[in-house]
């Protein structure tokens, strides 16, 4: 009798691993990670179709997350990993007032990368940023015109500047050694004295927002380093953070801005308003530079900041762009994107911490 059962024990044993090794033969193997390189060829034709959107006042996704990896500059971050500008909104609700806004701003209006390589009217192609060690550079005084909105510091700034050649002659400045960002607001130099429109100061470290009703080196008071497409971030692949665009009306301001140029009106979107390009949109075409710039407009969405020409994105120069690769994305239009209900993320309105 004992025989029988142990007989009947290993039978059943073989059965179990048979049926076993035909699930793994029959099983459809796991495909590999996508393999695309930065060195894949523009395509002769890339798709710059308007699909239908399927997020229309739809969550897409629930709850609101943090970016999988801070942004960092001269290894300081650029605000904590749960600041707005490093917050996802795939997953936020469609604004009410999108299809007002993005009619205001132009639907049919084509997208323009602000930045690339080479020169235009005689200088560098974007917004340019300087990386200094504060304690070994001279801190110098600024006199503003718009003083009582500007921080009365000294400014950490090195011999020869990098300034922004556009009419708004930025100057940007990363204090290495406390992680502090300095903006200037239409800088100059003349007899040895340095005056500009505005100056605002930044604690990296810190989701602090301006005073109310304050501006910054830029119209929304926001600061402009955190929305810029850096090219490192192209070469690492992934950029964590919302962009910064101008658009030539707005009219109030929500959070996280704080500064307006023109009253609030309706069916004109604020300072502030936030975008993000439909998830439905096939970016499969592009190269894949372009894709990580792309992808970034689908999760963490565009921050309207200042005024100037209609869905003009913001970037930092540098010799490595391709100016034809970067004119690939203007096929894209207003039709593309949907401005986004940002309300939820809000744990004070004094604050950049999002929920």
């Amino acid at each position: 009798m004992k025989n029988k059962i142990v007989l009947s024990l290993v039978l059943l044993a073989m059965l179990i691993l048979a049926c076993k090794v035909a699930t793994h033969l029959n099983s459809t193997p796991e495909q590999p990670p996508d393999q695309a390189t930065f060195n894949s060829p523009i395509p002769d034709s890339v798709s710059t179709q308007t699909p239908t959107s399927t997020s229309k006042h739809v969550t897409p996704m629930s709850g609101i997350s943090s970016a999988e990896t801070p942004p960092l500059i001269a290894n300081c971050p650029l605000f904590p990993n749960n600041n707005f500008w490093n917050t996802r909104v795939d997953g936020l609700p469609v604004h009410l007032e999108s299809d007002a806004w993005i009619n205001n701003i132009g639907r049919d209006e084509i997208f323009h990368m602000d930045f690339g390589s080479g020169e235009w009217d005689g200088g560098p192609i974007g917004i340019p940023f300087n990386i200094v060690a504060g304690s070994t550079v001279p801190k110098v005084g600024f006199e503003f015109y718009y003083p009582d909105e500007s921080d009365a510091v000294s400014y950490p700034l090195p011999e020869n500047p990098i300034r922004e050649w556009g009419s708004d002659h930025h100057i940007l400045i990363v204090d290495a050694d406390t992680c502090t960002l300095f903006e200037i607001y239409d800088a100059s130099l003349e007899n040895g004295h340095w005056s500009g429109g505005s100056g605002a100061i930044w604690d990296l470290n810190s989701n602090a927002l301006r005073p109310a009703d304050w501006t910054s080196a830029d119209a929304a008071g926001l600061p402009i380093l955190p929305g810029l497409v850096r090219y490192d971030e192209i070469i690492a692949g992934k950029i964590n953070h919302a962009l910064r665009f101008t658009a030539e009306d707005t009219a109030g301001y929500i959070w996280p801005a704080r500064h307006l140029t023109a009253q609030a009106q309706n069916r004109i979107p604020p300072m502030g308003a936030r975008f993000r390009l439909k998830a439905d949109y096939v970016i499969s075409g592009f190269p894949q530079e372009m894709q990580v710039i792309l992808q970034a407009m689908k999760t963490y969405g565009i921050i309207l900041a200042d005024n100037g020409s209609n869905w003009y994105v913001s970037g930092a120069p540098d010799e490595r762009w391709d100016n034809d690769m970067l004119h690939l994305l203007d096929g894209l239009t207003g039709n593309n994107f949907e401005a986004v209900n940002t309300s939820g993320m809000i744990v004070d309105e004094n604050s950049g911490q999002v929920k």
